[in-house]
Order: structure tokens, then C-alpha cells, then sequence
């Protein structure tokens, strides 16, 4: 009796490890499946993606009512369009966050008109540049230093210069000669003004547009003049969109349908609202960006 009793149990137990494994391997199968779905077929399938951006105008910002707008935010609205995902969601990070928190997961494309440099390449994956843009100075009214590029602040080493961090800025001033004492690392555009308004900064460094923005919303500051020159060579930034290395589909994606559209009468009446269009268009390939070239 025992040993029929002992017999069924193990038939029984062996069943049930069989079930059990069945199931199993029915879970891992789902698992599997969920896990091997890409970024851009679970966005289509959601109909939603996000994207980060820095508030930074007019490349990516939000308005006063909450509305995800600008330059990057606005082309990334149309190119998503055309891959089947109308909703585009904002996650707002500092500038120097943007390419950790894209790496972490917390959104999937950097949309904050990122200039393309080598450094940048070896973290992540660039789109083709949707424009290229000089440098300008954010100084006080009237320009009391006289100030016109870098080497204008790396020849007075009282002079003092706020840049973006996370941004190019910094490496431009000290190709020009300028000490990272001169230098004054904030986080923010509203810091840059405030740091100019308030005297702790000579003068503030960003892309050409940006700053003029930033002169017109602000009483007491103006722009300088535009360069695109630092010690001998070109500073014309081209910003592109940014993607995690392993999201090869959506960045082939993005950037097949980004190439078709830049250029474009449709693409140069996007962006004219924030003072891009003919003037801004690109001049070199993201391969030549990420090379140095």
C-alpha cells in the first residue's frame, strides 16, 4: 500500500513538475517576448513616446502653459508623426543630465538641439544635424569689456564667463586661453542671465540664438555680435537628435525620415517661428562631427 501510495506520489510529482515547466517556459516565452521588443515598437504600440529636453530657447523649452515646444521638440513631433506616434512626451532634465538620464531610461531621444562632438559620440548616437548656428555673448547693456569672442575674456584674467554646463562653451573658452577660473559653470539659461545681470559674470556664452533671446526677455543685457571662429577654428555648432546606442531601429528609423525632411520648404517654415530657416541649415555630416572634422 505504502509503496503504491509512494509510487502515485512521484507519478503525480513528476506531472506536476512537467505542468509546472510547461508554464514556466510559457512565462519565460512572454518574458522573452516583452523584453525583445524595441523602443520604437513598443512607442508605436503605445502610441507615445518621451523625449528629454533642457529649457533651453529656442532649441527645446516649455511655454508658461506647459506646452513642449522649440526648435529640437517641434522637427521630433513631425518625425515621430510620420512613424505612426502622435504623442511626444517631455521630460524636462538640466543640460548636463540629458546624456545620462537617455542612457538610465529616463526618456528615449534627446530632443534639446545638442551640438554633435566627438566626446558626445562615444556616449550615445547621433541623428543627422537638423542645423548649424555661431556663438554670441550675453554682456551687460552696452557692452562695457568691449567683449566680441573667447579671446577677447582669456586676455583680461579678471573677466569672468558663465557657460552652460554640460555644454560646449567651456571647451571653447579654454581653447582660447581662457583659465577654468574665468569660468563660472551653471545649469540653466535663467543662471546665465542672472549671473551677467547681477555683475558675478562679465559675460555669458551660448549659441548665437539663445542669446539673443535671452537679451530680448531680459532688461540691462544684449548680444554681441555673432562669431563662428575660436582660435583659428570653426565654432558653428550642429545639433542633432540623440539616441541610446542599442536603439538602432528607432535611430534608423528617426533618421531616414530626418534626412528626407530637413531642407524642405515644410521643414523651413517649422522652425522659422524660433529663428532657424535658409541661414541655418547644416553644413557637415554627423560622421564628420563625430570624427572632429
Amino acid at each position: 500500500m505504502n509503496t503504491i501510495i509512494t509510487s502515485n506520489a512521484e507519478g503525480l510529482f513528476s506531472k506536476g513538475l512537467k505542468v509546472g515547466a510547461a508554464i514556466g517556459a510559457i512565462i519565460l516565452g512572454l518574458t522573452a517576448g516583452a523584453q525583445a521588443q524595441s523602443t520604437l515598437e513598443k512607442a508605436r504600440n503605445e502610441g507615445v513616446i518621451r523625449i528629454g529636453f533642457a529649457n533651453e530657447a529656442p532649441y527645446g523649452y516649455a511655454t508658461p502653459s506647459g506646452e513642449l515646444t522649440g526648435e529640437a521638440p517641434a522637427v521630433a513631433k513631425e518625425i515621430f508623426s510620420r512613424l505612426g506616434i502622435e504623442n511626444v512626451e517631455g521630460v524636462l532634465t538640466e543640460f548636463g543630465s540629458l546624456i545620462p538620464g537617455l542612457r538610465a531610461g529616463r526618456f528615449d531621444v534627446i530632443a534639446a538641439g545638442m551640438f554633435i562632438t566627438p566626446e558626445r559620440c562615444a556616449q550615445i548616437q547621433f541623428s543627422e544635424p537638423s542645423y548649424g548656428i555661431g556663438q554670441a555673448f550675453l554682456v551687460p547693456e552696452g557692452n562695457p569689456n568691449n567683449l566680441t569672442d573667447y579671446s577677447s575674456i582669456a586676455e583680461n584674467p579678471e573677466l569672468k564667463l558663465a557657460v552652460l554646463a554640460g555644454g560646449v562653451e567651456a571647451g571653447y573658452a579654454e581653447r582660447s586661453g581662457a583659465s577654468q577660473s574665468q569660468l563660472m559653470i551653471l545649469p540653466d539659461q535663467a543662471s546665465l542671465v542672472n549671473a551677467v545681470r547681477s555683475g558675478r559674470a562679465h559675460a555669458a556664452a551660448l549659441t548665437a540664438l539663445s542669446i539673443k533671446q535671452m537679451a530680448d526677455a531680459n532688461d540691462g543685457v544684449e548680444s554681441t555680435e555673432p562669431f563662428g571662429d575660436v582660435a583659428g577654428q570653426s565654432v558653428v555648432g550642429h545639433g542633432g537628435f540623440g539616441f541610446r546606442p542599442d536603439d538602432t531601429e528607432l535611430y534608423e528609423a528617426f533618421n531616414e525620415e530626418l534626412k528626407k525632411f530637413v531642407g524642405t520648404q515644410e521643414h523651413i517654415e517649422l522652425v522659422s517661428e524660433f529663428g532657424f530657416g535658409e541661414g541655418f541649415m547644416p553644413t557637415k555630416t554627423t560622421a564628420e562631427l563625430c570624427a572632429g572634422e
